[in-house]
């Protein structure tokens, strides 16, 4: 192993502290002065995890092993099915190590058989025996990790359904919070899905042994959100240190497992860990709706608890996909922005100008029933943009002759020619503007949007009062910024995401309108929103030569 940083710095009543000083410690790498520190203080972390009320532990394991291996005879056994196809790291293990190492997960396997899919478990049983009197504490120390039953707090996906559902995850943060190498990875791979599904990879076992170990103080502590921010942080290190042409090879996967690799040469672990912790991630409740909303699509799209191996196919097929507006490789960038439970879905052509003709009536008629949609606009200069729209169009109408704002938070617009950019809801980007809404406090209504290529930017109101964000219709319906916390906006112009009348419709609001079209659906006006805090899309004053808009072909 290789030498501890320095003296050891753990303080002696460590485990009395309050959580939040224990992860600070962690953070800062208390505990990586001392190797023997690591390993008095990890079991004893590992205990205060709660977990199933039966729960196999060390003398389980003991019997088990003698049963199943005979004493002290080597292990003859294959490693468990749930390991096909993962890599097994074995780290600074010695031999009897690596075959304690396959021991402990062949009890694993036939001590949980539910387990049918784990990528994580042996690099975390390999790293616990490091630290462990013998393999049948770590054994215990794993057990406990498996069995765990915290809420919203999972350490260990244990099924092909929960892992993918885990790789969406990541994918929605990294479009996110690191949209700089979301647009290199998105343009140098076919499927930006297949780059996200190896993240776990680059940690384990891409990380050196001095950085996984690092890793690991703080992931005992806080669990699997720990994970998605040490990965995005490597994504976002990896847009700095690649080159300005972007990735060398066709092969991104590749090269980002090669820098991973060789992250020393790019970032010492102290700093990658301040730039992990510097993310305004999501709440631990919020990141555990989003992976059961990827999960749920996931299973509409026949995947189960029991499957092995990915069998996806890119949900942009270059060789069938046919637009007016948009090639396939400018297509396949637009889902690469979409929430994962929706990008799994290839796209399903709804409305075009070229085919129902210019009519908003007709527009509304081919929407209605489907969401979330896609509207793209092509102008008679050449340019593209658009919009992805949470909500189905048919929600207009609940606001009876006022036509007010719905919509989500993940509402979003953007532009595909002459540049691909993407702007999203100002709060993403600036949390600081909202507060949490007090539970006993009633949501106010959605405001009223302005009129369609109007300049009715008076209509801005100067009350002191916070609006909370529309809330959406149905219970099915999940997302990470509404389902469950709302907010309270300083002014009613942050939640104006989508609006319909029968004078036309609008797109973002406040101070002005990001889109807006008439009923005529020729004519557009686009400019500064405080909604989605972004420039004019195209030219101002716009001719729509063709307008689409595309759903989701569900199964």
């Amino acid at each position: 192993m290789p030498e501890a940083q320095g003296p050891a710095q753990i303080p002696r009543d460590v485990l009395g502290r309050p959580p939040k000083e224990l992860k600070r410690l962690a953070r800062e790498g208390c505990w990586a002065g001392s190797h023997a520190g690591r390993a008095r203080l990890y079991p004893r972390l590992i205990q205060r995890v709660s977990c199933r009320l039966v729960t196999p532990d060390a003398l389980v394991y003991r019997d088990v092993a003698a049963r199943l291996f005979g004493k002290p005879s080597v292990s003859s056994h294959p490693l468990p099915e749930f390991l096909e196809g993962c890599p097994v790291p074995t780290y600074c293990l010695s031999p009897h190590g690596v075959t304690a190492l396959k021991k402990i997960l062949i009890c694993v396997g036939a001590l949980f058989p539910d387990i049918t899919h784990s990528p994580l478990l042996p690099a975390l049983a390999a790293l616990l025996l490091h630290y462990s009197e013998d393999e049948a504490q770590c054994f215990e120390s794993l057990s406990r990790l498996i069995a765990s039953n915290a809420p919203h707090a999972a350490y260990i996906d244990q099924s092909f359904l929960a892992h993918q559902a885990s790789c969406m995850t990541f994918g929605d943060l990294a479009s996110k919070h690191c949209p700089a190498a979301h647009k290199l990875i998105a343009g140098a791979a076919d499927n930006v899905l297949e780059v996200y599904s190896e993240w776990l990879s680059w940690l384990f076992p891409g990380l050196p042994f001095g950085y996984a170990v690092r890793v690991l103080d703080v992931f005992l502590l806080e669990g699997q959100k720990v994970l998605y921010r040490i990965a995005l942080a490597l994504l976002k290190q990896f847009r700095l240190s690649a080159a300005p042409a972007g990735p060398q090879g066709s092969d991104v996967k590749a090269e980002l497992q090669a820098f991973v690799r060789n992250i020393t040469e790019h970032v010492t672990v102290d700093k990658l860990l301040e730039r992990a912790f510097g993310i305004r991630l999501f709440s631990r409740k919020e990141i555990w709706l989003l992976h059961m909303a990827n999960r749920k699509a996931l299973v509409e799209r026949g995947i189960t608890v029991v499957q092995r191996r990915p069998s996806f196919h890119l949900a942009v097929d270059m060789q069938k996909f046919s637009s007016s507006t948009v090639t396939a490789q400018e297509m396949r960038l637009v889902w690469s922005w979409l929430p994962e439970r929706f990008s799994l879905f290839p796209p399903l052509l709804l409305f075009s100008t070229s085919e129902d003709g210019c009519s908003l009536q007709r527009f509304y008629t081919c929407c209605e029933g489907y969401e979330p949609t896609v509207l793209l606009i092509k102008t008679t200069e050449g340019e593209v943009c658009g919009a992805f729209l949470s909500s189905d169009w048919a929600e207009r109408k609940k606001s009876g002759a006022t036509s007010g704002f719905f919509g989500t938070g993940e509402c979003f617009v953007f532009t595909v020619r002459p540049e691909a950019e993407r702007y999203e809801w100002v709060l993403i980007k600036k949390p600081e503007l909202a507060k949490a809404v007090p539970r006993s406090r009633q949501r106010s209504p959605s405001p009223a949007p302005e009129s369609p290529l109007g300049s009715s930017r008076d209509s801005r109101s100067s009350s002191p009062n916070h609006l909370a964000v529309p809330s959406p219709q149905g219970r099915g319906r999940l997302s990470p910024f509404l389902a469950i916390r709302h907010f309270l906006l300083p002014s009613k112009t942050a939640s104006m995401f989508m609006s319909g009348s029968r004078d036309g419709i609008v797109i973002g609001g406040g101070g002005g309108q990001a889109l807006s079209l008439d009923a005529s659906l020729l004519r557009g006006h686009t400019e500064h929103c405080e909604t989605f805090d972004n420039p004019p899309l195209c030219q101002e004053n716009f001719q729509v030569q063709l307008l689409e808009v595309w759903g989701f072909q569900r199964a």
